[in-house]
């Protein structure tokens, strides 16, 4: 058996996301069961090199993991040659840092791998795109929400033809973001200021954007209200600040099969449901309702006949009529499948189509998405190009 090696600067690794779903639940574990086995002999072995502008908190992390590897100079990190060298970047930083940090890896000709939105807007977005492809480097953009249990399990009612004609799809995400002043808040106060690239269209439809491609199909045409609900909140040192950004987005999204997609994203709303997200997708020949892990179905010969009748009080027992869709495989954590996904295009080359590319086309439909609310109106999306 040969193991090879890939050294990984991970810059943003101080942050929850960056921390706990791709160090920890990603690179770390896969470094717990002994490497990625790649085939005939040969095991890949992610070496991470932590990157940050804390100190103290890398090396804490470092310690806490039995990592050898950090440092707060990124050019250092990038230019670094022989055992030093690194293979890949990968960046899970605050998105305003993002485009400068992801155009220097390339330009170090490092492979890179990227949160999302890859940058605040459609050019830059683009651009590191172009920059990726002229480079000749390999690149990936996470996109976790596909890889949950729930959305696979979606997956495979449509592969299998249970729905029919699919004629919409409706998609429910968020919950409360406490202000920060009596609790504290769940999400960093940059979230909510439009000047650092916080707001929930920005976070959220790059994610409904390869949601709804990679399932039902691209969208077409995107019409969108976005608002700031709580204009006023508390930063992480107790300070009180204006929120800039926009906490809620309501979309009506078309696709090009014909379908309508309508998600709604916010966090200003409070939970009436089992998961955080949740899709309902509606056929001719049967429905279904997912979630993170769940998915539920009612096919057309099960589907109850109620009768509106608002002067008695409803009897059946609606959520009672669905039936669970077994799990019939064993899933994994989602950002490790995909982080599995990547390293193996790294190393062994071949196809990879969750590029910057499609990055950029998240972007493109949030940047939409908030013209279509500043100008009241719904709007083409374009097929991107390089």
């Amino acid at each position: 058996m040969t193991r090879r090696t890939v050294r990984i600067a991970m810059n943003g690794v101080t942050g929850r996301m960056g921390y706990r779903q791709h160090l920890v639940r990603s690179l770390l574990a896969i470094r717990e069961e002994g490497g990625l086995d790649l085939g005939d002999g040969d095991v890949l072995w992610p070496e991470p090199v932590l990157v940050g502008r804390r100190e103290s908190a890398l090396r804490a992390i470092a310690e806490r993991h039995g990592l050898t590897d950090w440092s707060t100079d990124l050019d250092a990190v990038l230019t670094a040659r022989g055992e030093a060298a690194v293979d890949v970047y990968f960046d899970a930083q605050i998105t305003s840092a993002r485009p400068a940090a992801v155009a220097r890896a390339i330009a170090a000709g490092k492979h890179v791998y990227t949160e999302k939105p890859t940058a605040t807007g459609l050019a830059s977005a683009l651009e590191l795109a172009r920059l990726a492809d002229a480079a000749g480097i390999r690149h990936g953009v996470v996109q976790d929400k596909i890889f949950l249990p729930g959305l696979l399990k979606l997956k495979r009612l449509i592969d299998g033809g249970f729905f029919g004609e699919i004629l919409s799809v409706r998609g429910e995400f968020g919950y409360w973001v406490f202000e920060g002043d009596w609790q504290d808040a769940q999400r960093p106060s940059w979230n909510y200021r439009a000047e650092d690239g916080g707001g929930i269209a920005l976070d959220m439809f790059p994610h409904w954007s390869y949601v709804l491609r990679e399932l039902f199909g691209k969208v077409t045409t995107v019409m969108a209200h976005t608002a700031t609900h709580v204009p006023r909140r508390w930063d992480e040192h107790g300070t009180p600040y204006a929120a800039t950004a926009d906490d809620a987005a309501y979309a009506v999204l078309q696709l090009e099969s014909g379908a309508v997609a309508q998600i709604n994203s916010s966090w200003a709303v409070r939970v009436m449901r089992d998961e955080l997200v949740e899709f309902q997708v509606d056929g001719v020949q049967g429905s279904a309702l997912a979630g993170l892990r769940r998915c539920r179905v009612q096919h057309r010969s099960a589907t109850p006949k109620p009768v509106w009748n608002p002067d008695l009080p409803a009897t059946e027992p609606f959520r009672e009529q669905w039936q669970e869709v077994p799990d019939n495989a064993e899933f994994g954590n989602g950002f490790r499948a995909q982080w599995e996904l990547f390293l193996r295009h790294v190393a062994l080359g071949g196809p990879y189509r969750w590029d910057l590319l499609e990055g950029a086309r998240g972007v493109q439909l949030a940047e939409l998405a908030l013209r279509s609310s500043a100008e009241g109106r719904r709007l083409d999306v374009p097929e991107l190009t390089l």
